[in-house]
């Protein structure tokens, strides 16, 4: 039982019960693949197979998932709707946008489907536009809005996310406070002994020195000096001993040497394990600015094989001499298997690293490698001066969590905008699309007065269709409200004989491939005749 919780609670479990929801349609419909496309057992299960591929793929690629039912709804009929692939359409579309963080992909993707149906419709010897008009609606009800939903619950995830991130950093700052004021108080103290000892002990080694070469002095007393001048410069080292002790009770020694070089910390990070690669490199650096670029790419390989394990990571080294300026940039790709589970870091890394670039003279930059994009890839980069001793910068306004609150919320109000004005806009555009068409069939519908009036009852159908326009009055449809057909009559045609109206129209009736009638009719009141 506990196993079967665990796997409906998994990735798989959901996976597997997507799957079962939309292949149940492909078993139980009568004609799955669309009016009069009855399907036998083995196609069916061929289709069901390429859904479960389309699942299975649909975490990493929700764009190829999304593709896989609406290419076998516009295979089965370029209105793109069955009975068979509906719900499977309308799932992955909603899991696109839940997934795919960038809108360019779902626009995109709804637009390479419109342009398939269009390319269908062109090329297929019987397939009109008006089934292309229809595939559009369809795609906005299966594709568009499903795709919006699934875009604004990934906007609403990120809002509810981000005030959780909100309520953990402001419980975070709370403990920082105490511990700032501790450490605050501890460099108090060490100042305070390097004020007060380290002054008084110079003046015992200057003392005792000077006592050292005086001549006035025997040699047993001139040694005593020596001896004082010696212990006074061991306290002064004790008592930097203490200082350092007083600087983090909790912190470690350095394991590394001092002049570790970046090439060689690349190279460890490539023995763990990590794709990671150097490019470029840096000679001749100022010592603080030479250890602010070590502590750049460590703390970079660090995050990146904590939050993206198995990403690729590229450490790039430069020089602008035009700015004076070197430049060190270390970027990793989306992790392949996504992110991590949250653990509880305290997220400080990047703060005292800040810290450390800014006491060199440069500034750091740290977010995602692609604007807009909140799992794309991270960088982390500075740029340091090339001159020793340069001036610290300004120190940098801490993160404002609110603000941040703020941006994730209008994000989800756009998202919600979004989700109003492009179906309206598909909507409009479906409209006037439509309208447009109804105009031109309209006009390629009407049947000439001149043209009607040489046909003779009798005619073969191959004789008289090169004659007849390409549509008839109502979409090759009967129109409401024409009389019965004559009796005995196979098939009749009806074409207007103006673009600006329906009625009157000509009707033409064949049978067994031959005109034998053709009049003029008009509208007729059903409910009334039939009262």
């Amino acid at each position: 039982m506990r196993r079967v919780k665990r796997l409906a609670e998994s990735e798989r479990g959901a996976d597997l019960l997507s799957w079962l929801v939309i292949s149940v349609p492909v078993f139980i419909a009568d004609e799955p693949f669309g009016p009069g496309r009855a399907a036998p057992l083995a196609a069916r299960a061929v289709a069901a197979l390429l859904l479960a591929s389309a699942v299975a793929a649909g975490r990493r690629h929700p764009v190829v998932a999304a593709a896989v039912p609406a290419a076998m709804g516009l295979a089965a009929t370029a209105e793109l709707y069955t009975t068979g692939f509906t719900i499977a359409q309308v799932l992955l579309a909603f899991l696109l946008g839940r997934r795919a963080p960038a809108l360019r992909t779902g626009l995109l993707f709804f637009g390479g489907v419109c342009l398939a149906g269009l390319a269908l419709v062109t090329f297929t010897p019987g397939v009109r536009l008006s089934e292309w008009l229809s595939m559009l609606a369809t795609a906005l009800l299966t594709i568009m809005l499903p795709w919006l939903t699934g875009r604004y619950a990934r906007q609403h995830d990120e809002i509810v996310r981000a005030g959780w991130e909100l309520a953990e950093r402001l419980e975070r700052e709370q403990h920082l406070a105490g511990e700032r004021a501790r450490l605050l108080e501890r460099s108090r103290i060490a100042g305070d002994m390097h004020d007060s000892l380290g002054h008084e002990l110079s003046l015992i080694a200057l003392r005792a020195a000077a006592l050292q070469v005086d001549p006035r002095l025997d040699p047993p007393a001139r040694q005593a000096a020596g001896e004082l001048r010696a212990a006074a410069a061991r306290a002064t080292e004790r008592l930097r001993e203490v200082i350092g002790v007083l600087r983090e009770g909790g912190e470690p020694a350095p394991v590394l040497p001092s002049d570790d070089p970046v090439a060689a910390l690349v190279d460890r990070a490539a023995a763990a394990g990590m794709a990671v690669t150097l490019e470029g490199e840096l000679d001749s650096l100022p010592p603080m600015a030479d250890r602010a670029v070590y502590r750049v790419v460590q703390e970079a390989l660090t995050n990146a094989a904590k939050h993206a394990p198995g990403a690729s990571v590229t450490v790039r080294l430069g020089m602008d001499r035009d700015a004076g300026e070197a430049v060190v940039t270390v970027t990793n790709t989306a992790p392949p298997h996504g992110p991590p589970p949250r653990a509880g870091s305290a997220g400080h890394g990047l703060i005292g690293l800040d810290e450390r670039v800014r006491l060199a003279g440069g500034h750091l930059r740290a977010g995602p490698a692609h604007a807009g994009l909140a799992d794309g890839g991270f960088v982390v980069g500075a740029r340091l001066p090339l001159v020793p001793g340069a001036a610290a910068g300004p120190v940098g306004a801490p993160p404002d969590a609110r603000r941040e609150l703020a941006l994730a919320r209008r994000k989800v109000r756009r998202s919600v905008i979004d989700a109003i004005w492009m179906p309206v806009a598909a909507a409009t555009a479906l409209l006037a699309l439509t309208f447009g068409f109804d105009v031109y069939a309209a006009r390629r519908s009407v049947l000439p007065a001149g043209v009607y009036a040489q046909m003779r009852v009798g005619e073969s159908l191959p004789a008289v269709e090169p004659r007849l326009p390409a549509y008839q009055a109502e979409r090759d449809r009967r129109p409401d409200g024409s009389p019965q057909d004559p009796p005995g009559t196979d098939e009749c045609r009806f074409y207007r004989t103006t673009a600006r109206s329906l009625w009157p129209v000509y009707r033409l009736c064949f049978t067994d491939g031959r005109l034998t009638h053709k009049d003029e009719v008009r509208w007729q009141d059903r409910r009334r005749l039939s009262g």
